[in-house]
């Protein structure tokens, strides 16, 4: 996907998870033939340098980490990251195939059965789309109950039960993936037929607008609830601060404040780049479903879904990079480097997150002596 900004003759939004590859593959036959496809190799090799980095971080910090809550947190993560790393990989290749075997005009192959190779890429692409999605979702949830209810966090979740939740994510994404093989809905040659997708522009069903309900329905939901939870969450460690001034003691930990910057991130990230496509594809399969008027609002819509899939495709990129920056130590020179030095660093907001934790500590063992 990151790719097809730069092979489109026309200015594009930022590429985005999933669909990383389908930008190759949104290039016209007549806008491959005057270019290389040297611009695309190098915007998945940044992508996939990116979550290759993001998850040797992720890895280094779960393997010495000792709190609980903070391990399954990381699992989360390194389990994002690397599902973000498969799908740029193999939606990849499999749209780099397609560009070099050129434009395909329809669905099927040269037999009349379904073309084997548009249903995989299909597939991978709702697959490796909602997996992101869910796991988002699912973090979201984990944190908040980690911040609201800390003891029950305890008792309930372990890193055996988050990797049972993951293992179940890429199940529930599997299934809605392989929809089309129960004959619901199908995964067709996307404009300019190079790339698959959800079928929703031409000769559109009913069961084509049950699986854009299905595949929206999903998307939406976890993205709503991801802000509702991450909403919850830094509510409530802002009303702990508050209180943690007025009262004279320390309640919030810096452990906590950086996995919920992180998770704000990520849910800004895929709302930026998720919404657009998941509205547009419900645009367009319902006015597909209905009867386009002219070929004008065809030519309309298929824009808009290559918008949406060039947004999407950024994620994957992007994703890493909340885990890499939003980082206490990289906040932290950050901030130091924005003061130039003139305000101590030991006295700063990112210093007192650690010494708040272990004054907590120190307390907690006094009070038990």
């Amino acid at each position: 996907m990151l790719a097809m900004q730069h092979y489109n003759a026309s200015p594009t939004p930022l590429a985005n998870h999933t669909l990383a590859t389908a930008e190759v593959a949104a290039v016209g036959p007549n806008e491959r033939s005057s270019h290389s496809p040297t611009v695309a190799v190098l915007s998945m090799t940044l992508g996939i340098v990116s979550n290759i980095l993001a998850l040797f971080i992720l890895a280094k910090a779960y393997k010495r980490m000792r709190r609980r809550s903070k391990a399954t947190f990381l699992l989360f993560a390194s389990s994002l990251v690397a599902t973000d790393l498969a799908g740029h990989v193999i939606s990849g290749a499999l749209v780099l195939q397609h560009y070099m075997e050129g434009v395909k005009q329809n669905s099927l192959n040269d037999s009349g059965s379904v073309d084997p190779s548009c249903q995989f890429l299909g597939g991978c692409m709702v697959f490796f789309g909602l997996c992101p999605l869910f796991m988002g979702c699912a973090m979201a949830a984990e944190r908040c109950l980690g911040v609201t209810r800390p003891l029950l966090h305890a008792s309930w979740v372990s890193v055996a039960r988050t990797k049972l939740m993951l293992v179940l994510i890429w199940l529930m994404a599997l299934l809605v993936a392989l929809l089309p093989s129960f004959h619901l809905g199908r995964y067709t040659y996307q404009h300019p037929k190079t790339w698959c997708f959800i079928s929703v522009l031409e000769d559109t069903r009913a069961s084509d607008m049950a699986f854009v309900l299905i595949f929206s329905g999903l998307g939406m939901a976890s993205l709503a609830v991801a802000l509702v939870c991450n909403t919850i969450s830094g509510i409530t460690l802002m009303h702990a601060r508050i209180r943690q001034r007025t009262c004279s003691r320390s309640s919030t930990k810096s452990h906590d404040i950086e996995m919920v910057v992180q998770l704000l991130g990520i849910m800004v990230t895929s709302c930026i780049c998720w919404i657009p496509l998941l509205t547009f594809d419900l645009m367009t399969v319902v006015h597909s479903y209905h009867g386009f008027k002219d070929e004008d609002e065809v030519d309309y819509y298929k824009k808009l879904l290559l918008t949406g899939v060039r947004l999407a495709s950024s994620n994957q990129v992007l994703d890493p990079w909340v885990y890499i920056l939003l980082r206490r130590a990289v906040l932290r020179k950050i901030y130091c480097l924005s003061t130039c030095g003139r305000v101590n660093l030991r006295g700063s907001t990112f210093r007192h997150w650690e010494i708040s934790s272990l004054q907590s500590s120190e307390k907690k063992s006094v009070s038990r002596i």
